[in-house]
């Protein structure tokens, strides 16, 4: 058998989406394979609710406004509810981050959390061990790759603020240290 001859087969392959082709003459033995590409589904991500004060309920009423004034008056009513927005977001946003302790280590990528090596195995840390800086305290996998985290802080671990196998966000929590 020729390159030109395998190189046809493993493009007929690849065309007629085949995932295992098998061509054995004589003593040689010849074996494609494709790879399945694998459906993966996005894990669902809860909607941000930034809760704010309800605007009051105004009834139409006619009133004679110069053009100018109008503009004027509904422009000041947009800015003004731009601002109580960004102040109820930074409310939430600051109640939200305040965990009670200045010593956190943070996600540093989005991924999958692991606590452990592997399944079946103990892990890294718990709450109340003491753990120097460099320690890894867990895992989290983005793309196949496992990205060990690593103590930020020398001292005994107060809280885990994740669970194993969640998805975590960059910047998010998931260690304090005191």
């Amino acid at each position: 058998m020729t390159i030109d001859e395998i190189v046809t087969l493993i493009q007929a392959v690849s065309d007629n989406g085949l995932t295992s082709f098998v061509y054995e003459e004589g003593d040689q033995k010849l074996i494609l394979k494709k790879k399945k590409k694998k459906n993966v589904a996005q894990a669902p991500v809860a909607p941000v609710v930034i809760s704010q004060p309800a605007a009051p309920v105004m009834s139409p009423v006619a009133v004679a406004v110069p053009a100018a004034a109008s503009a004027s008056a509904s422009e000041t009513g947009l800015v003004n509810a731009q601002k109580d927005v960004e102040a109820a977001s930074k409310d939430n946003h600051e109640k939200s981050v305040d965990i009670g302790s200045d010593k956190v280590v943070t996600s540093p990528l989005v991924g999958t959390f692991y606590s452990a090596p592997s399944p079946e195995a103990d892990a890294f840390v718990q709450v109340g061990d003491m753990v120097k800086k460099g320690q890894v305290l867990g895992i989290i996998e983005a793309m196949k790759l496992m990205n060990e985290i690593e103590s930020e802080y020398d001292g005994v671990v107060e809280a885990i603020l994740v669970e194993n196998e969640n998805v975590v966000e960059y910047g998010q929590p998931l260690f304090r240290i005191r």
